[in-house]
């Protein structure tokens, strides 16, 4: 979503005006002129390529979103069983803030770009839409990885205690978790409000986050270690969560004897494989910006920041770059990790594996025969 360019011009119109009533201004102004005109300076400003960059992101955002969210109001449609049901209005409600997250940001990223972004003297300024955005950013950032843990958390009752699951998931209950999922999300986002953080411009100027490179203060460290906190518990619960329903599914089809019927069944395996792909989606892009923006914050707050600040402000760009692509990747998950796609992955790799035929079908068995036809519908 965002682009970096190396600026060696002196006559930038990002570099900030100083006027004639000073003389040590105006040998300032010289100084970093002729830093410029040598190289060493290397100062960010938005570029045509990174209008491009947005628009394109945006587009595939959109298009990705659209597609899986189709997939799942159809499959959520045709769906009897209440814990597939549970598990689908999850996804749906992840894909559905996924694509207005993609969407929001996006649009007041490009808009900042068209405008020819912030002046370098504005980074540590703050407007009503640097706060939105901020806030945008924070409460988005949050919703996905709350809700990857709640279906990692729900999964995994259901395949270590069906029984318990039974009994206490309902769609009413889950509508409720959903509820307080977004309003803890938008709690965390508010709260600059009240003064307990704030958002800034950031490097190159095209987009808003919480303060974590300069004149930071209490406040902003503890914003800061309260988001990823919360970001990186989010990944751990589901990670613990993922690898325990996942070896209890494993376990439970190497215990199965011959002409048994109670091993895993299809549709826990689909939801676990999707819940999985999600964790390393979410781990891959959302960790470096939850880590570097608490290493920035501490290293800017305890004034060692120093001469690695530029360095620091590269790694916060690359990794809310990441961060948006997280928004991307997640509706493929469903796209390409459906139970048809991933038994018929199966089957080719069985085949190519060289053995018989009637050993393929070892994968049928864990699907109930009641759910045979609903399989080729969805």
């Amino acid at each position: 979503m965002l682009a970096l360019s190396h600026f060696n011009c002196s006559g930038s119109p990002l570099l900030p005006y100083i006027s004639n009533d000073s003389g040590g201004k105006v040998e300032a102004r010289v100084a970093v002129e002729e830093l410029l005109h040598h190289g060493n300076l290397t100062l960010l400003q938005p570029t045509t390529s990174g209008v491009i960059v947005v628009i394109l992101s945006m587009t595939l955002g959109i298009i990705s979103n659209i597609v899986a969210l189709f997939i799942l109001v159809n499959a959520y449609s045709l769906q009897r069983r209440r814990t597939k049901a549970t598990f689908l209005l999850f996804a749906t409600s992840l894909v559905v803030t996924d694509f207005i997250g993609h969407l929001i940001p996006g649009a007041l990223v490009l808009r900042l770009y068209l405008s020819g972004g912030v002046h370098p003297e504005d980074f540590n300024s703050s407007d009503r839409m640097c706060q939105f955005l901020g806030g945008s950013m924070v409460f988005f950032g949050l919703c996905p990885l709350f809700m990857g843990c709640a279906m990692a958390a729900e999964r995994c009752l259901g395949v270590t205690k069906p029984l318990l699951h039974s009994s206490l998931v309902t769609k009413t209950r889950t509508k409720i978790c959903l509820s307080v999922i977004w309003l803890a999300a938008l709690c965390v986002a508010l709260l600059p409000c009240l003064q307990l953080g704030s958002y800034t411009y950031q490097d190159p100027g095209t987009w808003c986050f919480i303060k974590v490179l300069s004149d930071t203060a209490e406040v902003d460290v503890a914003f800061v270690a309260l988001f990823s906190g919360l970001g990186l518990t989010s990944l751990t619960v589901s990670l613990v969560c993922n690898t325990i329903s996942g070896l209890t599914l494993v376990l439970s089809r190497l215990r199965r004897q011959p002409g048994s019927h109670h091993s895993a069944k299809s549709h826990d395996i689909e939801m676990v494989v999707q819940l999985v792909g999600i964790m390393v989606t979410s781990c891959i892009c959302w960790s470096p910006l939850l880590i570097f923006g608490l290493m920035c914050v501490i290293r800017s707050y305890t004034g060692s920041i120093g001469e690695d600040l530029t360095g620091y402000k590269t790694l916060m760009v690359m990794g809310v770059r990441l961060a948006t692509w997280n928004q991307i990747l997640d509706p493929w998950v469903y796209i390409l990790l459906r139970r048809t796609i991933l038994r018929k992955i199966y089957l080719i790799t069985k085949c190519q594996s060289g053995l018989r035929a009637n050993t393929i079908g070892r994968w049928e068995p864990s699907f109930p025969s009641s759910e045979k036809n609903e399989v080729n519908r969805v």
